[in-house]
């Protein structure tokens, strides 16, 4: 007499059933509700919350993308940015949409085609990056006055300060230039977006997970952080 059969692990886990028939109509109530989501996200970024909430800024894009597709994603974009024209005026839509809105669309299609984390975050670091410097450019035809000398004549007067005091009492003098400034800056600048853009990924990944949308696998030592 055969033994009985015994039970596999498809059996006490059998998969997930298929996703219901996603209509044209629900496609367009998504992107609504995710487009107002990214305007009401970006308003509170101007209350004590701007921190924590900073980290959201790209995900309702995002997850356009991914629930859909890219055509959907730039929907949610351009009307968040319409929605966040009407409600806080076109200068402050635009630096939602770049780089936050960009970056939320660039990262969720890196995601799609299943690309290393290394890629997309290095990418989206590069984007977050050139997003700065835009703002920077355009708050500076806003007030008529190049930000960008003005700071680093504030910040090399600044620094040239603080290595008179520290130096001095070893008579050692030291004068920073402003290109040596100018540099750091830059160097600042990357390697905070890089920050950013890999937190971004983290919580990406913790949202994605819930509406079935999951990201590509991370490196080993990222799995570590999310378990």
């Amino acid at each position: 007499m055969p033994p009985p059969p015994q039970p596999s692990v498809q059996d006490d886990f059998p998969p997930l059933p298929p996703p219901p028939p996603r209509s044209p109509a629900l496609r367009v109530v998504e992107t609504a509700f995710l487009a107002s989501t990214a305007a009401l996200i970006w308003i509170l970024s101007y209350t004590p919350l701007a921190p924590f909430i900073r980290l959201f800024f790209p995900i309702p894009v995002a997850l356009a993308v991914m629930r859909w597709d890219p055509r959907t994603g730039a929907m949610a974009l351009v009307v968040s940015g319409l929605l966040l024209t009407v409600l806080m005026g076109p200068t402050r839509s635009i630096l939602y949409v770049i780089p936050y809105g960009l970056l939320g669309y660039w990262c969720a299609r890196l995601w799609q085609r299943r690309l290393s984390w290394y890629i997309s975050v290095v990418s989206g670091a590069v984007l977050s990056a050139l997003g700065l410097i835009f703002q920077l450019v355009l708050s500076s035809l806003l007030v008529g006055e190049n930000l960008w000398i003005y700071v680093t004549i504030q910040l090399t007067g600044l620094t040239n300060w603080l290595l008179d005091v520290s130096l001095s009492r070893w008579g050692v003098y030291w004068v920073a230039e402003p290109w040596m400034v100018q540099v750091v800056v830059v160097g600042f600048i990357a390697f905070n977006s890089l920050i950013y853009v890999f937190t971004v990924h983290l919580v990406a990944a913790l949202v994605m997970e819930h509406f079935r949308c999951p990201l590509p696998p991370p490196p080993k030592w990222v799995q570590f952080l999310l378990d």
